[in-house]
């Protein structure tokens, strides 16, 4: 028997922006239908009985740079995002921005060309693209390549301008040094998320650029001048700027708890720290190596490093993100899934409804015990999809 609603009951639910303990989840033809209080729950409703635990949206992570034993760089192409979506979709992430780190003209362009033919050909998960670099500093250039980094020219902004006309989301991640205020201008006039990122910049430049446009910074403490008391550089600028959110890789390697509680207490509202992931190749697979822009990448005990120990992305997943927020960090469940869900989507141009549960929205849902981990979802009539 084919039911019009399905309703998960006896667990919270969070949106994506707040709890809402002893509710039902109600959705139809995979949509959500309603967060109810279970007495209002159809009579002629399929339910699907959880015990405990809370039914969250698929989360949103705005920094992907692998996945499935491939990156981004090395094949920018359509069956590397299919690949990408679906082993970071098995871990509970429901949209990614593919990420583009420094590369040549050539392969950027190849880049934007294969997310516009993945969102034409509706690959579920990819809602954009995210170009960080070239237009960096080699002062901060972490695991750039710096023979590749370079300021903006016209033609660069040109290419870019005409990519966010394509594209239902793009985030560019630039340095302050090598790109001018009229081009974060431009580029944030035509939708675009300028996050400024692997800079030395001053604060008062970091202003400057926030000024221009710039309403992020990309993984934040990391590549980027630090704060001190005479110069906050760009971290505490992003931290002072209320309009401003800020990625955060929250691995508990990339980013000490204790820098985390503070930057958190410290955050100008209503801008947000939010989490991504900065995973490559080796998520959903069990590599121990692999090459980026032609250098061996190390996978070793939770960290992914360059052969000389420089940092190059994370071996994280977002639901372990998540976990190291509330037991390692301290702060509540609440924030701690936002974090992972809501606030990215805020972030977005286009969100696609995906980081909240409300009323339209995708019903793509983890479930998670009360030990925060995931556990499979029982279906029944019209099911939700299910990531977990």
């Amino acid at each position: 028997m084919t039911h019009a609603v399905t309703a998960y009951c006896g667990a919270a639910v969070h949106d994506g922006l707040d709890l809402h303990p002893d509710r039902a989840l109600l959705v139809r033809n995979g949509q959500v239908l309603d967060i109810v209080v279970p007495a209002m729950v159809p009579s002629d409703a399929a339910r699907v009985i959880l015990d405990g635990g809370i039914l969250v949206p698929g989360f949103v992570d705005c920094q992907v740079n692998g996945g499935d034993g491939v990156m981004f760089n090395s094949a920018p192409t359509l069956d590397t995002l299919i690949r990408m979506a679906r082993a970071h979709r098995a871990t509970g992430t429901a949209a990614i921005l593919p990420t583009l780190i420094t590369d040549t003209p050539a392969v950027t362009t190849a880049a934007i060309q294969a997310v516009v033919d993945a969102v034409a050909e509706g690959v579920s998960g990819i809602i954009g693209l995210h170009l960080e670099g070239p237009h960096l500093s080699v002062a901060r250039k972490g695991a750039h390549d710096p023979q590749l980094i370079r300021p903006m020219e016209d033609a660069d902004l040109a290419v870019l301008l005409a990519a966010a006309a394509a594209l239902p989301n793009l985030m560019v991640t630039v340095a302050p040094e090598a790109v001018r205020p009229d081009q974060i201008a431009a580029l944030a006039d035509a939708g675009v998320i300028v996050s400024l990122g692997h800079s030395d910049a001053s604060a008062g430049d970091a202003d400057a650029a926030f000024a221009a446009g710039a309403r992020c910074a990309t993984h934040l403490f990391n590549a980027m001048s630090q704060f001190s008391g005479r110069k906050p550089g760009l971290v505490g600028a992003t931290l002072n700027a209320p309009a401003v959110s800020a990625g955060l890789i929250a691995d508990g390697i990339h980013v000490d708890p204790a820098s985390i509680r503070l930057a958190l207490r410290a955050k100008q509202a209503p801008g947000e720290v939010f989490l991504v992931s900065d995973a490559m190749a080796v998520t959903g697979s069990d590599l121990t190596e692999f090459t980026l822009n032609g250098r061996r990448i190390l996978r070793a005990d939770g960290r992914l490093t360059l052969e000389d120990g420089t940092l190059a992305g994370a071996d994280l997943e977002m639901l372990r993100a998540v976990q190291v927020m509330v037991q390692d960090v301290g702060v509540s469940v609440v924030q701690a899934i936002r974090m992972a869900t809501g606030a990215p989507a805020a972030l977005l141009r286009q969100s696609f409804g995906f980081g909240r549960l409300c009323p339209g929205s995708p019903a793509v849902l983890v479930w998670l015990g009360p030990d925060l981990a995931r556990r499979p979802l029982p279906v029944a009539g019209d099911p939700a999809q299910s990531l977990g």
